[in-house]
């Protein structure tokens, strides 16, 4: 986003409107810093200018690749989802995508107000990617890689921040551990906040697999669950 120093009076009205605090007024006018500006549209898509001073410039490929990881209006192309990730976890009941057996683990970096650098998301997939994950396809970090086996993203994005990114993939139930263990080392060397979900397909006591190793490694967990209500799409394998 940018401000028309023509057209601005410096009200201040959009400073409290941005989630990053990128808005300051400077000379008088508002200033957008665009380093750490993720193009998420909130100040323009909020109609708080009087006088419309706010606009969204022609973008090149890195500017637009802030825009569909941070603005949820926006789908990705390599998706069609709008937002951060998939929909693959939310809706594991109809597209069996974690079978008994395995395990789905997303790892998700950024918040509104603190956000995240691929430089960072790239260490999470690195440390991810040593024990033989599955990187989903259907991911938008997934498709800006350029070597799904060591976890690397194209360099060219490294510095690009966005509101929120998420590094999605399955793992061998006998490898979970071994994946949560250096996900917590590499937690405390990145640069913002850092959340983990788990899926699983229960057994026959009712419980995935996931549920007793985050247990015995004295990690704290809510329990979320989204059941399909059956409309649109039929029920999937996943045993």
């Amino acid at each position: 986003m940018e401000i028309n120093k023509e057209t601005c009076i410096g009200c201040a009205l959009c400073v409290n409107y941005c989630p990053m605090s990128c808005i300051s007024i400077r000379e008088g006018r508002s200033f957008i810093d665009q380093d750490e500006c993720v193009e998420c549209g909130v100040c323009k898509n909020s109609g708080v200018c009087p006088v419309d001073a706010i606009y969204e410039p022609e973008m090149d490929e890195k500017r637009n690749l802030r825009k569909t990881f941070s603005n949820p209006l926006i789908s990705h192309s390599s998706t069609s989802v709008p937002g951060r990730g998939t929909e693959e976890m939310k809706t594991n009941d109809v597209t069996g995508r974690f079978k008994m057996g395995f395990t789905g683990i997303a790892a998700e970096l950024g918040r509104p107000g603190t956000g995240t650098r691929f430089s960072d998301v790239q260490k999470v997939a690195q440390a991810c990617a040593r024990h033989k994950v599955e990187f989903e396809p259907l991911n938008p970090v997934t498709t800006i890689m350029t070597d799904r086996k060591k976890g690397l993203i194209d360099d060219r994005f490294l510095n690009e921040k966005v509101l929120s990114a998420i590094v999605e993939f399955i793992v061998p139930d006998e490898k979970v551990k071994g994946v949560l263990e250096d996900l917590m080392k590499i937690s405390n060397e990145i640069d913002t906040v850092f959340s983990l979900d788990i899926c699983g397909v229960a057994d026959a006591s009712g419980k995935p697999f996931f549920e007793k190793v985050v247990q015995e490694m004295g990690l704290e967990f809510s329990i979320n669950g989204k059941v399909n209500v059956g409309l649109g799409r039929p029920l999937a394998e996943v045993l």
